[in-house]
């Protein structure tokens, strides 16, 4: 069916439920829908010549303008994720679209902008989120909803639990869920790290030492699990374990005993063991590096813990739960990544799993104060198409590669923004915008 042609174009964009504004070369607001005056708070009449910066109040006008990008480039910006701040003061958050405007003579007249209130998706999200928090751990994914499953029986149990799962996997969070579920919620918790201390120190660490055991023993100490009386004792990295601390502690698991070094009797101990591995401790079992009979005991209770690229569904729920956690931690007012950043991270494999993922984000807070990270907030290895070093600073080539490289160098000096560098080089947007053309052309 042919558009009807006496329907006026007004009519049409005030039946969007986006906002639709344009400017003039001036940042003078020549047009303003009605879905923009219900998310600004606004009235079109006020909007009308007036600065946009004066209307839309966002995050974005601070340098990081979508519709400057449009009218330096000529180009689009597509959904990029924002907030604005309303008439009353609420912070609303956003994806805004913006492209340059030009009339039938191809001249650059001004730009317009489009924004979609996403308030209701991030209330929604903050739902979901709350459905899917297990004791501080957030995840929907399959693997993860069967161990929240059958946590609270274990938990429940006296069993020796055994975690198995990649590093940054959060396996420490697991073994305090699992004490803070149990009968022991009102003891301690103690956590060792097995593969962080020398062995001649790890014993003493365990165990205690009496008084004259070495040199320097001046009085008795308690060991960990003398601490962890009446709670768990989390032994991390067990698979680290050197051979003779094995034997010990098969005996704390078979006698509930052990003896501090120096000691000459033993030692009852009323502890829960959790412990954890990111080792396959079957193949160690085989060559003869782990105990076989200590293996059994500890593999009562097995978990294993998925790593990221198994539960990719949870990133948007563990995102949220980070941001939310920093906000607090440094009095921020971050709303979220951008939709460019999520589909970055839904293709990364995090090889560090939840923990990369977390400093990933504590690296952007640290150049992102409010509003959405964005790509450029984000460690320089998960940004995409950047020219790396190598291409940048290479010698030699054609007049046209070098002066290309010039141009780059200065563009990454200037952090991407364009009219810095232009100011730097001393040439014209126009001459920019067809040198970095070029530089496609000639594969720079």
């Amino acid at each position: 069916m042919p558009f009807p042609q006496n329907l006026p174009c007004e009519a049409v964009l005030d039946s969007l439920a986006d906002g639709v504004f344009t400017v003039d070369r001036d940042w003078n607001i020549t047009y303003f829908n009605s879905a923009a005056a219900r998310i600004t708070g606004t009235d079109q009449e006020d909007a009308l010549g007036a600065k946009c910066w004066e209307v839309l109040r966002s995050g974005l006008c601070d340098g990081n303008c979508a519709l400057g990008e449009c009218l330096e480039s000529g180009g689009q910006v597509v959904n990029k994720s924002k907030f604005i701040l309303r008439s009353d003061g609420e912070k609303v958050p956003v994806s805004i679209s913006a492209s340059a405007l030009r009339n039938a003579d191809g001249e650059l007249i001004g730009g317009v902008e489009t924004f979609r209130d996403l308030t209701e998706i991030h209330l929604m999200r903050q739902k979901v989120s709350e459905s899917y928090t297990f004791e501080d751990i957030v995840g929907k994914s399959q693997g993860l909803t069967k161990i929240f499953q059958i946590m609270p029986q274990i938990s429940k149990s006296e069993a020796t639990v055994l975690l198995l799962g990649e590093s940054g996997t959060g396996k420490e969070l697991f073994a305090r869920a699992i004490h803070n579920l149990s009968a022991r919620r009102d003891g301690p918790f103690v956590a060792v790290n097995c593969g962080a201390l020398p062995d001649n120190l790890l014993e003493s660490e365990l165990f205690g030492y009496k008084a004259g055991a070495f040199t320097d023993a001046k009085k008795d100490k308690p060991g960990r699990f003398e601490l962890a009386a009446g709670g768990t004792i989390f032994l991390d990295e067990i698979g680290d374990l050197p051979g003779n601390l094995q034997v010990k502690l098969l005996r704390v698991l078979q006698e509930r005993t052990y003896e501090p070094l120096g000691g000459v009797k033993p030692v009852k101990t009323d502890v829960r063991i959790v412990a954890a591995t990111n080792r396959n401790l079957e193949e160690r079992v085989a060559t003869g590096e782990f105990r076989q009979d200590l293996f059994y005991r500890l593999n009562v209770v097995t978990l294993r813990l998925p790593p990221m690229r198994e539960r990719r569904e949870d990133l948007p729920l563990l995102i949220d739960h980070f941001i939310q956690r920093h906000n607090a931690l440094l009095g921020r007012q971050v709303e979220g990544v951008s939709e460019d950043v999520l589909s970055i991270f839904l293709r990364h494999d995090f090889p560090g799993n939840v923990r990369e993922l977390e400093n990933i984000l504590e690296y952007a807070f640290i150049l992102c104060q409010e509003g959405f990270i964005q790509v450029e907030h984000l460690p320089e290895n998960l940004q995409p198409n950047r020219p790396s070093e190598e291409d940048i600073f290479e010698p030699g080539g054609t007049l046209e590669e070098i002066k290309c490289r010039a141009v780059l160098r200065a563009l990454k000096r200037n952090q991407g923004k364009k009219m810095a560098t232009c100011r730097e080089l001393g040439i014209s947007k126009d001459t920019l915008r067809r040198m970095l053309g070029r530089c496609k052309n000639v594969g720079v």
